[in-house]
Parts: C-alpha cells; sequence; structure tokens
C-alpha cells in the first residue's frame, strides 16, 4: 500500500479570516481550530492554516512505523508525530497511523 498525505499545512496571517474565506470559497468541514492553527477537512485530504513561527509549513504522511523517524510528540488534537526534513529543507511531518 502506497503512503497516504494526511494534510498540508500553509502559512496564513489570521486563523480566522483564513478560515472564512476557504469556507466560502471551498467546500470543507473544520475539524479542529484554535488561536495558533485550524483543521479543514476535504474529501480527499486536509488542510492546515497554521501562523507564521508557530507551525511550520508542512506535508504530513501518515505512517503505521512513524517513531521511526523519531520520537513521536503528542497533540492537542490527539494525534502524535515527529517533524523532519527532506534534502531540500522542507518540514515534513510523520504522523502515526490510527
Amino acid at each position: 500500500n502506497m503512503d497516504k498525505i494526511h494534510h498540508i499545512a500553509i502559512e496564513v496571517q489570521n486563523i480566522q479570516d483564513s478560515i472564512d474565506w476557504y469556507k466560502k470559497n471551498t467546500d470543507c468541514k473544520v475539524s479542529y481550530q484554535d488561536e495558533t492553527w485550524a483543521m479543514l477537512n476535504y474529501d480527499n485530504i486536509s488542510l492546515a492554516l497554521v501562523l507564521p513561527k508557530m507551525h511550520p509549513p508542512h506535508i504530513a504522511f501518515e505512517k503505521i512505523n512513524a517513531e521511526d523517524y523519531g520520537k513521536l510528540t503528542p497533540h492537542r488534537d490527539g494525534t502524535s508525530s515527529v517533524y523532519i526534513k527532506d534534502p531540500s529543507d522542507n518540514a515534513v511531518e510523520i504522523l502515526k497511523k490510527s
């Protein structure tokens, strides 16, 4: 089986303004929101909205063996993951597949 991309995270200047824009212009559901980030769910992928310097823009993959990439950190939304870098210094989140 191929790996699943769980979400892509993009930087935004204001979480609520961005949620409002994406909800107005796309068909999505907000599964999580706080003052520093939000998760918007789509049929085939999720989009994380993150504030600069709070969370890195990144791509997240679900992996059964996520702990093989480093120590997993539990998150407020109940997931656990580790951040690594690709050869071009892009942030990649390895999310524990549930």
